[in-house]
């Protein structure tokens, strides 16, 4: 015999589509940005350890005077690819996060925003959340895209005749390269808490929606009046004769006694 399966409610409750918040895609893209997040910082440490350092060098001029000169240490290349690489990397996964959380949004909590009381506590503690996820993401990601870029101007000086003797040699600070991996790092997991808090205030929209639709339903049960029962008939089976009663008597019969058995002595 073929086994039956029952069916639950989480099988009949219709599916998240993919552009919704909590959707499959959205935690997806989440995921996705902090492990992007996370390659970007080790780039940027790689960076920091093959980053081109300067070594003077002493030359003798017309045989008296000593002039110093600066040797680069490398070429830069590795440097150059690795914060080239996170530069780009972070900013892709930054506009592809925030995109799918503006259309997320857009279709999802704007119907919300413009039903809830914006004087309500829950309203003003999720709004400074969102305004301070929203501001804290974008200024260390411009931090961290500011870097990297300063890392690329310097590397990329060098690119040819790099062991040649010059007068003077640009070199970045110690500590740049992680310092842009670490606000790297932070804007992933600031962008993380901006998609949650946008989830939360989804959650908390749907709990008022429901239940200010099951207090509608018990309104309304309780304001309708009770129906009156339908008329019920009497209907004749086959072969039955129905017997109508055309006149109930309305007093009870009277009894009479006949003279001749009262004038009759009692027989023993």
């Amino acid at each position: 015999m073929p086994k039956t399966v029952a069916v639950t409610h989480a099988d009949l409750a219709p599916s998240r589509r993919s552009t919704e918040l909590g959707s499959r895609t959205g935690v997806v893209l989440m995921v996705l940005t902090i492990l992007c997040g996370l390659f970007c910082f080790i780039l940027c440490l790689i960076a920091e350890a093959t980053r081109s350092q300067e070594s003077w060098v002493g030359s003798e001029a017309n045989g008296k005077e000593v002039k110093h000169e600066c040797v680069y240490s490398g070429s830069g290349k590795t440097p150059l690819l690795c914060s080239a690489i996170a530069f780009f990397g972070l900013a892709v996964a930054m506009v592809v996060q925030h995109l799918y959380m503006l259309i997320a949004v857009t279709k999802s909590l704007v119907p919300a925003l413009m039903s809830w009381d914006p004087d309500s506590t829950r309203a003003k503690t999720l709004t400074w959340q969102a305004g301070f996820f929203f501001v804290a993401t974008w200024l260390c990601f411009a931090l961290a895209e500011i870097l990297l870029l300063i890392g690329l101007s310097v590397e990329s000086g060098h690119l040819k005749n790099w062991s040649k003797p010059r007068e003077s040699c640009v070199i970045l600070k110690e500590g740049l390269y992680c310092a842009a991996g670490v606000f790297s790092l932070i804007t992933v997991f600031l962008s993380a808490g901006q998609y949650l808090t946008a989830l939360h205030a989804h959650k908390m929209f749907q709990e008022e929606q429901n239940v200010q639709q099951q207090v509608l339903e018990t309104s309304i049960l309780y304001a309708s009046p009770p129906g009156s029962p339908p008329p019920h008939r009497i209907t004749t089976m086959a072969r039955e004769d129905p017997v109508t009663i055309t006149e109930v008597p309305s007093q009870p019969p009277s009894f009479s006694c006949s003279w001749d058995l009262i004038k009759q002595p009692n027989r023993v």
